[in-house]
């Protein structure tokens, strides 16, 4: 069966969804969900979810999709068994370690891998299965064609959001809040700059460059029915009861068989929208037509007064039942209902009298049962006997189909407790002794200075690209300096055959070890024979995650820069670790090229730059070997002159990042890494590694 599965970011947003089609919920509960600002649930409220949901056939998802620090696990952990305990259907995760705490706390609890996770590509969908997902969140940049594929050769089940809003960034590789204001969006708190307005070289207020249209797929839900898609999410956590409502009948109703109207495609539009609606990345359609921003504007009363009515007003009943009557003389009255799970419930009535005028017939009995109004139950079948000569109150019978179907009531709502295992604590690793080693990764081989070489750095990491445009950079690499390729952390399936031959062709120059940050990509990494190291793009915020890609065989792993220098000396090394000391920061990785939406062509080799209100810069590069855009920070984080602070966590490695500089500008860095630094607060930031994010 297709899936709806509908946001409930309230319980009343939860009777909306429930009495208006979804086949599931997704809520948060607690503060480990990407919609922290949400009302989300009580203990209490997911208790009342639950129940109310399981008893109307509808399943609970409870999101878990935040990183989640060390200190914060066995917070999360209790959040998982009281979940458990309470029975939820599903958890939604992003963080790997959260993901390796629910198998191994509730093993026999699904988990879902969520959009948050970055998955893209038929590898990423096989790493995450074999992390433990039974099934996975698709990235909502992907087209029908690449849904298809990977439907077609999943081993899990596939998630894809049909309608809600998009975010310019690929889910899971957005730090635009955090590093503007502290809000990470991985850390369920994003206070969504990417609505607000931009210009190009100067702040203008009628430019929203990164602002996308909501999607809205409701004419392809047959497609994707056809493809094996298993869940259709609507977005929408944060949005009112009466958005939950409205976007779920209509979704429902098509799902059914009706075929799509213009007035639904209106009642979509006035629930709400950014200037209409987009398909383009389905339909592979990228480009200027997919921006909007919402607009206020006068509101359909009507329609919302409906959508509230929908679940104000009593039960839609969804739930089928079959009565089972039985009417004899000189015997207590008998009656059964049984559901669609095969719960049968039974009771006794009061002994049938003799009909004096009008007796009663199997008929009669059937519409008196039929009356199910205001509960969550409609009569989808009947059998009766019911012997010649018999009367029996309708009191009677009305009294006995109440009870039964309290009864039933009762049991679909009962939780069968799971098998939960106690929370343990990992094994400890110190890290390596000393002195961190320096790394250094650049954008292009021409920022490799004599300068550089000459510091022997224990790797060089550079864009795969880059080597392969310049195969003697090979021979002029120190023999002690690891040369390292850099993969692009978008790989999509079509463009897989080209990296694949690319990864051949630098294993060819001698090259064995691949820089990634997306789990899809260890995966084609180690098919090709290479040694993996770990990027920021993997989120590793804890020390549970380092232990899973331990299990990898990574080499190394860069921490996330979204950790404060608290967590990451309590990190465990489970895998050597290291820290981003220099460098631009990659605020947002985008498929919908910003620079070609302004100029109308494609002009990826000529940077741009985006300013916000306060005069920020942000430039805007094309991320190396690909047409997507990286949205990089103005200033650059500086550690230069606080690698003493760094002494003593375990570290194996301090990373200097070059993007933007020329060779000068390199050499001047590493003259500074050398003892001479000087922080400029003008042009440079401590990052979050003081200040840390919410």
């Amino acid at each position: 069966m297709l899936e709806l599965l509908s946001p409930a970011g309230s319980m009343e947003a939860l009777r909306a969804a429930v009495q208006n089609g979804a086949d599931a919920v997704y809520l948060g509960y607690g503060d480990f969900n990407a919609r922290r600002n949400a009302k989300n649930f009580t203990v209490e409220e997911l208790q009342e979810a639950v129940s109310y949901c399981h008893v109307r056939g509808v399943q609970v998802h409870l999101t878990l999709n935040i990183l989640v620090s060390d200190r914060e696990m066995r917070q999360a952990a209790e959040v998982i068994r009281n979940a458990a305990n309470l029975g939820v259907d599903a958890f939604i995760v992003q963080d790997l370690g959260v993901v390796q705490l629910c198998r191994q706390i509730a093993p026999s609890i699904p988990v879902h891998a969520s959009t948050q996770m970055s998955v893209h590509s038929l590898e990423g969908v096989l790493q995450a299965a074999e992390l433990g997902c039974s099934r996975v969140v698709l990235a909502r940049e992907l087209s029908r064609d690449e849904i298809a594929f990977i439907c077609k050769n999943s081993p899990v089940e596939i998630e894809v959001f049909v309608h809600g809003a998009l975010c310019m960034c690929y889910s899971g590789q957005c730090y635009l809040s955090s590093v503007i204001g502290r809000r990470s969006g991985n850390r369920g708190q994003c206070a969504q700059p990417c609505r607000m307005a931009y210009g190009y070289g100067r702040f203008e207020e009628s430019r929203y460059p990164l602002s996308l249209k909501d999607s809205c797929l409701l004419e392809y839900l047959y497609d994707l029915r056809r493809m094996g898609v298993r869940s259709l999410k609507i977005e929408g956590r944060m949005k009112r009861p009466e958005y939950v409502a409205i976007v779920t009948r209509i979704y429902r109703a098509v799902l059914d068989g009706r075929p799509v109207s213009d007035e639904d495609l209106y009642q979509l539009e006035a629930a709400f929208s950014r200037q209409g609606f987009t398909q383009g990345y389905y339909l592979d359609r990228k480009g200027p037509d997919m921006f909007g921003v919402h607009q206020d504007g006068p509101e359909d009363r009507e329609l919302f007064a409906a959508a509230r009515a929908s679940y104000e007003r009593g039960e839609n009943p969804r739930v089928p039942v079959r009565f089972y009557a039985m009417l004899r003389a000189g015997e207590e009255a008998q009656l059964a209902v049984e559901d669609d799970r095969g719960h049968v419930c039974k009771t006794r009535g009061p002994v049938p009298e003799i009909s004096r005028m009008r007796e009663l017939t199997p008929a009669m009995v059937e519409e008196r049962l039929a009356k199910t109004g205001g509960t969550p139950y409609y009569c989808a079948g009947f059998r009766a006997l019911v012997e010649p000569g018999l009367m029996l109150p309708a009191s009677a019978l009305n009294a006995m189909r109440r009870e039964v179907l309290d009864r039933l009531t009762a049991l679909r709502g009962r939780v069968e407790l799971p098998k939960l295992n106690p929370y343990s604590r990992l094994a400890a690793y110190d890290g390596i002794p000393g002195e961190a080693r320096l790394t250094v990764a650049v954008r292009s081989v021409e920022q490799i200075t004599p300068r550089l070489l000459r510091m022997n750095p224990a790797v060089l990491y550079v864009p795969i690209s880059e080597l392969l445009a310049h195969p003697e950079l090979r021979g002029s690499v120190p023999v002690d300096t690891e040369l390292t390729a850099v993969l692009p952390r978008v790989i999509r399936d079509g463009e897989r055959s080209q990296w694949a031959a690319a990864l051949e062709h630098v294993r060819g120059m001698g090259v064995n070890h691949i820089l990634t940050g997306n789990l899809g990509q260890i995966r084609l990494a180690k098919q090709k024979g290479f040694a993996v190291r770990g990027d920021f793009g993997l989120n590793v915020y804890n020390s549970r995650a380092m232990h899973y890609l331990r299990s990898l065989q990574l080499e190394s792993q860069l921490a996330s820069f979204e950790m404060t220098l608290p967590q990451l000396r309590d990190l465990s090394k489970a895998v050597p670790t290291e820290v981003l000391v220099y460098g631009r920061l990659p605020l947002m990785l985008i498929e919908n090229c910003v620079i070609k939406n302004r100029t109308g062509a494609c002009s990826c080799d000529s940077p741009t730059k985006l300013i916000d209100r306060m005069g920020e810069e942000f430039p805007v590069l094309r991320d190396v070997g690909t047409c997507r855009n990286v949205l990089y920070n103005g200033k650059k984080l500086y550690l230069l002159d606080k690698l003493g602070a760094l002494r003593g966590m375990g570290l194996w490695a301090c990373r200097l990042s070059f993007t933007t500089e020329n060779p000068s500008e390199v050499d001047a860095v590493l003259n500074q890494y050398q003892g001479r630094a000087a922080f400029d607060p003008g042009t440079c930031t401590r990052g979050l590694y003081s200040r840390g994010v919410e």
